[in-house]
């Protein structure tokens, strides 16, 4: 089924299904928490975003909450991470993590408690904040679910670890934080969780899907050389927009005539930069790209394929040898994709089924290639299992006319979708540290 059918029957309640009773008092009890502390936390985080890598306040505040709650935080981890446990017996260790970064976009959403604030980039340039991917739930219902998982300690057993990751949005965030000791100065998990509210999903609503749910992501940037001269001269130089321009369009041959058409692969060009005054013929242009697959097998062949193209079409267009053009990838905007694995993800949705009502949990087709850093903490070297959800964040009627993420007129209904991610997160988390008997 469609995702606008599965959506259409999600409002029309033909997909309604039945909850036991300490299922619904886990919504009772999640639903009193918004009102009490929850709903005035989401209006404070979505005031106050804060860039990547510079969440300081937001970590402050979540260190707060944390260890009000009586969990074991630790502050500045990989950055400005928090990681906060909870030891409750012998059992496996479940992670749940959420990212608390905005992004550099001045809010125009029309909510009363739009983001104002602007903050001072790594770059030194002062920039308007807002979250625009929907952060701020994912924080608050990382709360909301510390909360529920502590007071609900007679139905699991093992360790709880809560992650509030930095800089996600820039993909560096959860790799600093490996780098940094998460694996070894913290209890290792066996299974990590985590949820993403989507706009296009209507709220009350969770996928989770058995395989992949995002694409990996690199940066690459490449610098094009030239020999500058006279506009009205051009045979004494070589042009480097000319080259720039070929490259550009080779590159997309790599999507369509080098990568089997059944494998996701995206190479896009989002920037090009040169020249200097419209009779003059510069000495470089430099594109930077952003390329996305969904194997380790596709994106290897698309970044050599990158390389490749960028040298052999300034050859081919006379740019001398001591100034092909330069190709560099990002050490730190660079992420694999997140894969779920399928045995946990079919567990988790099994416990999303019978403890949200079968209604609740549904399939979508993806319907682009973003990227998610998630994948750093579910690696196959690492041995962590991993299931990465999504919740609705938009009324079911509106879902069609939403703004997309990213946006600076992005909104989502906060309420529904933070209940339904604490929900989903402690129904996952308790299926994976399940009592015995």
């Amino acid at each position: 089924m469609t995702r606008t059918g599965l959506i259409a029957l999600a409002a029309a309640g033909l997909l309604a299904g039945t909850a036991s009773a300490e299922d619904a008092a886990l919504k009772a009890a999640v639903e009193a928490d918004y009102e009490a502390n929850l709903g005035a936390l989401f209006d404070h985080f979505h005031r106050n975003p804060e860039l990547s890598g510079m969440e300081v306040r937001t970590a402050a505040r979540m260190a707060q909450e944390l260890r009000a709650l009586g969990y074991e935080v630790t502050e500045g981890v990989g950055g400005t991470g928090v990681v906060a446990v909870l030891r409750h017996g012998d059992g496996p260790t479940v992670m749940i993590r959420a990212d608390m970064d905005g992004l550099p976009l001045r809010e125009q959403s029309g909510l009363a408690n739009a983001s104002t604030v602007t903050q001072v980039d790594a770059d030194g340039v002062e920039k308007p904040v807002m979250h625009a991917c929907g952060h701020d739930v994912h924080i608050t219902a990382l709360v909301g679910t510390a909360r529920q998982m502590k007071a609900r300690r007679g139905n699991w057993s093992g360790t709880l670890v809560l992650v509030a990751q930095p800089a996600e949005e820039r993909i560096f965030g959860a790799r600093a934080m490996i780098e940094d000791g998460l694996y070894t100065r913290f209890p290792k998990p066996d299974y990590a969780l985590a949820f993403h509210v989507a706009a296009d999903l209507p709220t009350g609503r969770v996928e989770a899907p058995l395989g992949i749910t995002a694409s990996s992501s690199d940066s690459v940037d490449i610098a094009v050389h030239g020999v500058g001269t006279h506009g009205a001269y051009p045979h004494l130089g070589v042009d480097p927009v000319l080259v720039a321009s070929h490259i550009v369009v080779a590159l997309q041959s790599l999507r369509s005539r080098e990568t089997n058409p059944l494998e996701g692969a995206v190479v896009t060009v989002g920037a090009i930069r040169g020249g200097i005054k419209h009779n003059i013929i510069s000495d470089r242009v430099d594109l930077q790209l952003t390329v996305r697959s969904d194997s380790p097998e596709v994106r290897r062949q698309l970044l050599d394929g990158i390389d490749r193209i960028a040298r052999n079409t300034a050859l081919a267009l006379g740019v001398p040898e001591d100034r092909l053009p330069t190709v560099t990838r990002s050490a730190t905007e660079t992420t694999p994709p997140t894969i779920n694995d399928a045995e946990t993800a079919a567990r988790v949705r099994a416990a999303l089924a019978e403890g949200l009502g079968e209604g609740a949990l549904i399939e979508a087709p993806r319907t682009g290639m973003g990227a998610e850093d998630f994948a750093y903490f579910v690696t196959p070297e690492s041995g962590v299992k991993g299931v990465y959800m999504s919740v609705g964040g938009t009324a079911a009627e509106a879902v069609d006319d939403a703004p997309g993420h990213h946006s600076p007129l992005f909104r989502i209904e906060a309420r529904p979708s933070v209940i339904t991610g604490v929900e989903a997160s402690v129904t996952a988390a308790e299926a994976l540290l399940r009592r015995a008997g």
